[in-house]
């Protein structure tokens, strides 16, 4: 597996004058995810949890539904000058009956860590119907509960602690009990490792759950929020335009600018007391 953190030699300056000393960087490779073979996507990520990225990268395009839609995820075809394994390639088999991926909704052969949605093929495609509409979910999360969690979160953010280089997302219960925390230099990335992690451990739909992340709530993040089924979706920073529009048509409580003890609540406030 790749590395988390790079070391590299850097020069400080301050008051006190120039200094070089080393700095921890957070690693930045490609990850190809094939289907059945065929190249569907590139991403920069931070190497680790690659099975559960590509599991929540499916999820959220909607071509899986459960783990079991998956037969095996294997690496290949990725060796560097000297014959060892890159773990930078990762081929994934449906299972029998399920449906490949439309070649609508395939994202353009180089997608940025930091932007999904600018990769789809177009506009048209991101508009997912989800088989776990989170609309009906009533669970009640408190406001004490919401703003604890950003603490919580960055808790769990180990790798930012040396880099400073990395978002994050977690999923919580409606009572705050932090499930799973992912880091990576994307913000989607880090998403769809944690719903990845939620549909390999029976998770999906999220039903009762909160998804936090550490930078602001895009569209394709809500979208993402929708599809797993997550009834709230929260973040430390603001959301855009149509990031409120996709929560409020879908039904999910939207939570922006979550930091200290105050929130902007924008869409579906009746799940908070």
């Amino acid at each position: 597996m790749g590395r988390l953190t790079v070391r590299r030699p850097v020069l400080r300056l301050g008051p006190d004058g120039p200094r070089r000393r080393p700095d921890s960087l957070a690693a930045e490779e490609p990850l190809e995810i094939r289907v059945d073979g065929k190249p569907l996507s590139v991403t920069m990520r931070t190497p680790g949890h690659d099975v559960e990225l590509a599991h929540g990268f499916l999820l959220t395009e909607g071509v899986l539904g459960s783990a079991g839609d998956i037969a095996v995820a294997r690496y290949c075809d990725s060796l560097d000058e000297n014959g060892r394994n890159t773990y930078n390639v990762l081929d994934i088999a449906l299972a029998p009956g399920v449906e490949p991926p439309d070649t609508s909704v395939e994202r353009n052969f180089y997608t940025t860590s930091s932007c999904g949605v600018c990769g789809k093929a177009s506009l048209d495609a991101v508009r997912l119907k989800t088989r776990f509409s989170p609309a009906a979910d009533e669970v009640p999360v408190s406001y004490p509960t919401l703003v604890s969690l950003p603490d919580t979160l960055r808790q769990a953010q180990r790798v930012f602690d040396s880099t400073g280089g990395l978002h994050a997302a977690g999923l919580f219960t409606g009572d705050g009990e932090l499930l799973v925390a992912r880091e990576d230099v994307g913000r989607h990335n880090a998403v769809d490792k944690v719903l990845g992690w939620a549909l390999l451990n029976g998770r999906v739909p999220a039903t009762g759950t909160v998804l936090m992340v550490s930078g602001r709530a895009s569209f394709e993040l809500v979208q993402k929020a929708v599809m797993a089924g997550a009834p709230v979706l929260s973040a430390v920073s603001a959301p855009s335009s149509l990031a409120v529009e996709l929560a409020d048509e879908a039904g999910v409580t939207l939570v922006g600018f979550l930091r200290g003890d105050s929130m902007n609540v924008y869409t579906h406030s009746q799940r908070i007391s």
